[in-house]
C-alpha cells in the first residue's frame, strides 16, 4: 500500500509497473524485491508528474524523474 497522490496524470501506470518489475529481475533481483522495488518507483513517478499539465485529460506519469546515466558495456 502507498498514500493516495492527488493526481490525474496516471495514464500508463499499469504498462510502467510490469515493465519495472520486468526490468528489475532482468538486472538478478528476486520477483518479491523486484516488485517492492517498482512499486517504488512508480509511485515516485506519479508524485514527480501529479502537477504536470500535457493535454487535456489523464495525463502521463514523470518516467523521467530520476534520470540515470546510461551504462557502457566494453567486452
Amino acid at each position: 500500500t502507498a498514500p493516495t497522490i492527488a493526481t490525474h496524470n496516471i495514464h500508463g501506470t499499469g504498462c510502467t509497473l510490469s515493465s519495472a518489475i520486468a526490468a528489475y529481475m532482468a538486472h538478478g533481483y528476486a520477483l518479491e524485491e523486484a516488485v517492492g522495488m517498482a512499486k517504488s518507483y512508480i509511485n515516485r513517478a506519479i508524485e514527480a508528474g501529479a502537477d504536470i499539465a500535457i493535454g487535456k485529460g489523464f495525463g502521463p506519469v514523470n518516467h523521467l524523474y530520476e534520470p540515470l546515466k546510461m551504462q557502457i558495456y566494453e567486452e
